[in-house]
């Protein structure tokens, strides 16, 4: 077991969250569980899952395996629907909820800004909070439009926003706006599904410290202040993932690693729903 310090960091209703996790989309029956596994035992506590992924339950059965204490360990689902409202997000919590078997769950996020529900997805979210459902709650692919609309009819702040992020979609803007409202910014796809892995100026920076491509584009998300939460169902990529604790790239670095950004996506852009 590698044993390695995890960050944490304190929401804005004061739960605390780890600010690396794994992601398990793409991972279904036994890789999911394998994955969620040996990402435990590699020091990991905050798993994030989906609806959507149709991989609930595996996730649920690993937690339950590891023999670490449930409240050491963060649980993130999602919430989606192709026709989403108030009672549809509500019974598809409880699907959630009853597939992953685990408790409260930590954290509930709308999954993708639906044009048509934003209003009744938020709303239903709160009343799962104010009821202890959850433990926290926001919302996924989130740009800064979407925040803005949010802001009239919101009774809470979302505790988290989970969007694509990377030195190469550097959302500097979103990044500020969720830093003053106390929103935990959280980048999914941070390793850009490996598509800029080779870039020179990127394997420059990753020699100089000794550590690997991936391992730098996560501490570049860290030290940022932003959560992240790498994807792989490869035991020795999971393990590389979390040797990120270690060592801190210098102000100068984090500048240049900054102005690789070229607005590169991997994943649709959310504005296309606003």
């Amino acid at each position: 077991m590698i044993k390695t310090q995890q960050l944490y960091t304190t929401l804005n209703n004061g739960i605390r969250m780890p600010m690396l996790g794994l992601g398990v989309y793409d991972m279904h029956r036994e890789a999911a569980e394998a994955a969620v596994s040996c990402a435990i035992e590699t020091g990991y506590r905050l798993i994030d899952t989906a609806a959507m992924y149709g991989n609930e339950a595996e996730v649920g059965r690993a937690v339950k395996a590891s023999g670490i204490a449930r409240e050491d360990i963060f649980i993130t689902t999602k919430f989606q629907h192709r026709e989403p409202d108030y009672d549809r997000t509500m019974r598809a919590f409880e699907e959630s909820h009853r597939k992953l078997d685990c408790g409260t769950i930590d954290l509930y996020l709308i999954h993708w800004p639906i044009k048509s529900a934003r209003k009744s997805m938020w709303l239903a979210l709160e009343q799962l909070y104010r009821e202890g459902a959850v433990r926290a709650i926001g919302v996924a692919n989130y740009l800064v439009p979407f925040l803005e609309e949010l802001d009239t009819y919101k009774t809470l702040m979302p505790m988290v926003n989970q969007v694509e992020f990377s030195p190469y979609l550097y959302l500097e803007d979103l990044l500020r706006r969720c830093q003053r409202d106390g929103v935990q910014l959280q980048a999914y796809t941070p390793l850009v599904r490996g598509q800029r892995m080779t870039d020179p100026r990127l394997v420059s920076i990753a020699d100089h410290y000794h550590k690997t491509p991936a391992q730098i584009l996560l501490r570049w998300a860290l030290q940022h202040g932003v959560s992240t939460i790498p994807k792989s169902a490869n035991p020795a990529r999971i393990r590389e993932n979390f040797e990120v604790f270690d060592f801190q790239i210098s102000v100068s670095d984090m500048a240049e690693l900054d102005a690789f950004h070229e607005n590169l996506r991997v994943v649709d852009d959310p504005m296309t729903m606003l």
